[in-house]
């Protein structure tokens, strides 16, 4: 068994020696222990820390492609090196690398393909209130998408085994944490979580730039995980939503009508907007069938990839 923990790095060569130096070489379960960095187009000497600090593999991005791609091209890249478990964890040493142990105790013992460690969330002094309001809001609305019950899906200490690594793709290029949880769940994958610790802040989170970035950027992300994951309860909720809010305005204005005994002719802008909103309603109600059509679709292609990979395997 071939445990690989890998990082993804942008310019990461003042944390990543100390991330590297807490690093295990020997897991339970495991007859060797790997690691591997993937370079997203680092400027500074970030690959060289790296081999200074006895890096077994380093994967290079001519430019910077951001967090998600380096995430899943770490994964290729340690597919292709014979993992047998992948764990991921971050540069700036924000999660304590003695856990790692916990993350892979399920998959070894062949109870979970992937597991997500739980950070202390409220106990984080760093985190500012509207985060934490956010990743929890953030975990629920991955909960509700991908039926499962992942305290801190933003997570990004995590481990998963070699068939489950096969199986993720990531379409969002800001971050792999909630798509991946929701694939898991849809895919009817064993997913669980573990309680993990954290360190002290080394540096600014990358993807927290501000405040309104993030809370942005999150929005974004929570709608597109819905359009995405479930394109027919999204657009199926607007449809209906816009259908019934026109069809009371429409009934409103009939009653006024009939109780005008026929001479009822004010209101006639009501009788506008019933008819707007039924029909946008309608509308969008036909694109949920579309949209679910496509979903259908994309789970197809993605089986069809997971094969090709599979097929990869037993002919190597």
């Amino acid at each position: 068994m071939k445990l690989i923990i890998q990082i993804p790095c942008f310019n990461e060569a003042e944390t990543l020696g100390i991330a590297l130096s807490a690093l295990p070489r020997q897991v339970a379960g495991f007859d060797s222990v790997e690691w591997l960095i993937i370079d997203d187009g680092s400027t500074d000497n970030t690959v060289e820390v790296a081999l200074q600090h006895g890096v077994d593999h380093v994967v290079k991005h001519t430019r910077n492609q951001g967090l998600a791609r380096g995430f899943m091209n770490g994964l290729q890249a340690c597919l292709e090196r014979g993992a047998d478990v992948i764990v991921n964890t971050d540069a700036d040493n924000q999660y304590q690398a003695d856990d790692i142990p916990l993350l892979t105790a399920p998959i070894v013992a062949g109870k979970a393909d992937i597991v997500i460690g739980a950070r202390p969330i409220e106990a984080i002094e760093h985190f500012s209130p509207i985060k934490k309001l956010l990743q929890k809001i953030g975990s629920w609305v991955v909960r509700v998408a991908s039926k499962t019950d992942i305290p801190d899906a933003p997570s990004g200490f995590r481990a998963m085994s070699r068939s489950a690594a096969r199986r993720l793709t990531v379409f969002s290029d800001y971050t792999y944490t909630l798509e991946t949880i929701i694939q898991a769940g849809q895919k009817n994958m064993a997913i669980t979580s573990v309680p993990v610790r954290v360190n002290g802040d080394l540096r600014p989170s990358r993807l927290v730039k501000s405040i309104s970035s993030y809370i942005r950027r999150s929005i974004v992300t929570i709608v597109r995980v819905f359009v995405i994951y479930r394109p027919f309860r999204f657009f199926g909720a607007i449809g209906l939503t816009l259908f019934t809010v026109g069809f009371l305005i429409g009934l409103r204005f009939l009653y006024k009508w009939l109780m005008s005994d026929y001479g009822y002719d004010g209101h006639i802008q009501s009788l506008i907007l019933a008819s707007s909103l039924m029909v946008i309603g309608f509308q969008t109600i036909l694109i949920a069938f579309v949209a679910d059509l496509l979903s259908a679709n994309r789970k197809l292609m993605e089986e069809v990839r997971t094969l090709a990979l599979e097929s990869r395997d037993r002919s190597h």
